[in-house]
């Protein structure tokens, strides 16, 4: 798909599923492999639900890497902005879950974290014609963990800024992915104020902000236009312009809850594309994009996967004649 209005810039990589629940790592004895990645699952997922979106990363010039990318490929997402890297392998995370499908990165096998494509993202191949053409660019915070890839972070917020995008921060707190946790946090508050809107759960809110009010975020930044903090299957929570409000979540049967944050954010950006920005000045407009968002979360948890489980238009249309929160 050309011409992406959204950039996701970050990880893709394959999720290693444990495929017994309830077991510790060392006792499980397979495992099924799952594309993933957040800002991958992001875009991913928006275009499914008909936004043009286009995915910036590094990955190996191996096997891995090719599927990941042909998998993009054949979603519809904008590949220009994939850098392959000759040497350094493409990621590979291992998770095991719990007997309600609740997830645990374990580790990343034989490599160090810091050994992976991802984290050799090149600044200067960063494509200006994708920023030019694009209005909004979503970034993580695991690339800032390495000195290469944190440069192309720097890099892309640079011409976002320039090109005028709006800039959304999904948080996306792994600690597995950190050397040290002070320096992960120091990074992420000092660029906070380049961010336009801000997703993160319930935890992140905490660990970042001593609090988990939406409200109390957005006015202690003061340049913020948004605000979600998602807290599972309890639902979310938002401060959008001078709309503040709780949503409960949908209640459905869970099977794995990989790649749903990075639904319910594909579905609240796909909303702002379709309708605008100025439109969440409306409480009753924002917290139905909200509702919509929560939809695209709660589908994607009904079965295994981050982006193979993510709902059509169609899908989270009837979901939602269907449900009520």
């Amino acid at each position: 798909m050309s011409n992406p209005r959204v950039l996701c810039l970050g990880e893709v990589l394959f999720d290693c599923l444990a495929d017994q629940l309830g077991l510790k790592l060392p006792e499980v004895q397979s495992w099924t492999p799952y594309p993933g990645g957040a800002p991958a699952n992001v875009a991913c997922a928006l275009v499914k639900l008909g936004t043009p979106a286009g995915f910036i990363g590094a990955v190996g010039e191996d096997e891995p890497g090719s599927t990941l990318v042909k998998l993009l490929q054949d979603v519809g997402v904008d590949t220009t902005g994939v850098q392959r890297h000759p040497t350094a392998p493409t990621r590979q995370v291992y998770v095991i879950r719990d007997s309600g499908g609740d997830r645990t990165f374990a580790g990343f096998g034989k490599y160090d974290t810091s050994e992976f494509a991802d984290t050799r993202l090149q600044a200067k191949q960063l494509s200006l014609s994708l920023f030019d053409e694009a209005e909004f660019l979503v970034v993580g915070t695991l690339e800032l963990a390495y000195p290469e890839s944190e440069q192309a972070v720097l890099r892309a917020l640079e011409l976002a800024e320039q090109y005028d995008l709006k800039i959304i921060l999904d948080v996306n707190w792994r600690p597995v992915f950190w050397q040290d946790e002070n320096t992960a946090k120091s990074k992420i508050q000092a660029l906070l104020k380049r961010f336009d809107f801000l997703k993160l759960t319930k935890e992140e809110a905490q660990w970042l902000f001593d609090t988990t009010d939406p409200g109390a975020i957005t006015y202690r930044l003061n340049s913020l236009e948004g605000v979600l903090v998602t807290d599972g299957e309890n639902g979310c929570a938002y401060c959008l312009g001078e709309n503040e409000g709780k949503l409960p979540a949908f209640s459905v049967p869970v099977v794995d809850t990989t790649g749903a944050g990075d639904s319910f954010l594909a579905g609240f950006i796909h909303q702002l594309y379709q309708s605008g920005i100025q439109s969440l000045r409306d409480g009753e407009t924002a917290k139905r994009v909200i509702t919509y968002a929560s939809a695209v979360g709660a589908l994607t948890t009904i079965k295994p996967g981050a982006i193979a489980s993510q709902p059509t238009p169609a899908e989270v249309d009837a979901f939602l004649a269907t449900h009520q929160l």
